[in-house]
């Protein structure tokens, strides 16, 4: 472990470099640039709650805030794990001239889609202070829940970039997945539209919906994380964490083979 982290912070100028290439290649030509971090989630927000809320009627309490503090959430989720997924393939030709710790490249895909979440939530709380919503100080609190999923979606990336390389289809396959995760978490309906204590248990199986829930609580309801809660969010994010490093360092001296 400590040979490990010596190696870590041997590259973390690499590491710091890939995250500022992506920003520059992401906002490129751009005339708004890093800006549209905030405005991508306030244009999606306009758009979804005039659907959901008028649509489908759906009787939340300040639905924009609602909607809006559970799609950033799940949008780092996804943006973070497909992004990790093709990493290390799309690094192919850096690998194959020197030597890299291949971790870096998913690891650096987690970092930057959580530093796009950070600056996402300054439209978070314009929303807020358009919507007159109440600060409190569990407001603070959110970022424990956010940094359990960032743990979890490193967890995740670096097991989906194993596995793309061997298995092509998971890249197909895993878009199939994030779509029916979107609607099996109530980022856009409320969780009361649940019916029966087989679908309850069901749709708190998926761990994206103690973190939303967890972070709604400290933005929307002026509550500190639960001890059960933070205990399962931990969970998850450690045991995605442990398995996605133990499959990624198993197999990543094979890479070379199949890039």
């Amino acid at each position: 472990m400590k040979n490990r982290f010596a190696t870590f912070w041997r590259y973390r100028f690499l590491l710091s470099n890939l995250i500022g290439r992506d920003i520059k290649v992401k906002y490129r030509r751009s005339k708004l640039g890093i800006l549209w971090s905030v405005l991508n989630p306030l244009l999606m927000m306009l758009v979804m709650t005039a659907v959901f809320s008028k649509f489908f009627r759906f009787d939340i309490p300040n639905y924009p805030v609602y909607l809006l503090s559970g799609q950033l959430l799940f949008t780092f989720f996804n943006e973070s794990s497909t992004a990790a997924m093709g990493s290390v393939l799309f690094s192919a030709p850096l690998i194959k001239k020197v030597y890299v710790p291949k971790y870096i490249f998913p690891l650096e895909k987690s970092c930057f889609s959580f530093l796009n979440l950070f600056f996402s939530m300054i439209a978070l709380m314009f929303v807020m202070l358009i919507t007159r919503t109440s600060f409190h100080l569990s407001l603070f609190a959110g970022v424990i829940p956010m940094f359990l999923l960032f743990m979890f979606c490193t967890g995740v990336g670096l097991f989906l970039a194993a596995a793309a390389i061997f298995f092509r289809d998971v890249m197909h396959f895993w878009t199939v997945i994030v779509t029916a995760l979107s609607y099996a978490t109530p980022i856009f309906y409320p969780e009361s539209i649940w019916q029966g204590t087989f679908m309850v248990y069901l749709g708190r199986l998926n761990p994206l919906y103690w973190y939303v829930t967890s972070f709604r609580g400290c933005v929307i309801d002026g509550v500190f994380p639960s001890v059960v809660s933070i205990g399962v969010c931990t969970f998850f994010a450690v045991a995605a964490l442990v398995v996605g490093a133990s499959v990624f360092w198993k197999t990543q001296d094979n890479f070379i083979l199949y890039i």
